[in-house]
């Protein structure tokens, strides 16, 4: 009974070691669980052509280097319990894509049905074609997180496959800004969570004060994107 107490002693203490560790930054313990993943839906980030923040940059290599700057001391809450951001510097050298529309440039604006994913309806979008405005490199990068039961629920409803790493937030976008604070998302980005995760949201309900918020944003401004 002394052994068995002993190794009861020795186990508490592994894990209470385990979790003192866990989500500092630091490389030293590869058996210590990242904080990240890298979701599908941001891998799509990596492609030159994606509408929005394009990341020139290996993605196992990106991922590591997020995991190694940041802890869960750095999260910050989103529009939903599910939801965190983590704000780092632009170590990727990418452009905001986002462009204030000004009397000079309106008339380069596109619009088009588009979908973010094969599986999701197309929307009514507006851009500026890549290279028809200037853009400047962002100074943060806002790493947005679903946390893994949401990613969980989302790929289910969507009949998505797929191994679901074990981190407990995945990294389902990633935008390049110049503010380390959240910018609020595009009006039909919110129309859509509203609509559930079968038509590819979250099924967080609209907040009408935060959607007349990002509106008043969103008409005076739109991103660059590849045609």
């Amino acid at each position: 009974s002394s052994m068995l107490g002993a190794l009861r002693i020795a186990a508490a203490s592994a894990s209470a070691s385990a979790v003192s560790v866990c989500g500092r930054r630091t490389r030293m313990a590869a058996s210590t669980t990242p904080l990240c993943f890298l979701e599908d839906f941001a891998r799509r980030q990596f492609d030159k052509n994606y509408q929005g923040t394009v990341i020139d940059y290996d993605q196992e290599e990106f991922l590591a280097k997020v995991n190694s700057m940041v802890s869960a001391s750095d999260l910050h809450d989103g529009y939903a319990p599910f939801c965190k951001h983590i704000f780092v510097k632009n170590f990727v050298g990418a452009h905001s894509p986002v462009v204030a529309i000004t009397p000079e440039n309106e008339h380069l604006l596109r619009s088009g049905y588009k979908a973010r994913r094969e599986s999701e309806l197309p929307v009514l979008t507006r851009w500026f074609p890549a290279g028809s405005v200037p853009t400047h490199e962002a100074k943060f990068l806002d790493l947005i997180l679903y946390s893994r039961e949401q990613v969980i629920k989302e790929k289910a409803a969507m009949k998505e496959e797929g191994v679901i790493p074990d981190s407990p937030w995945g990294i389902i976008s990633i935008k390049a800004q110049d503010e380390d604070f959240e910018v609020l998302m595009q009006p039909i980005t919110a129309m859509r969570n509203a609509l559930g995760v079968e038509e590819g949201g979250s099924g967080v309900p609209i907040d009408r004060a935060a959607y007349a918020k990002a509106v008043q944003y969103w008409q005076h401004h739109a991103l660059v994107a590849e045609d």
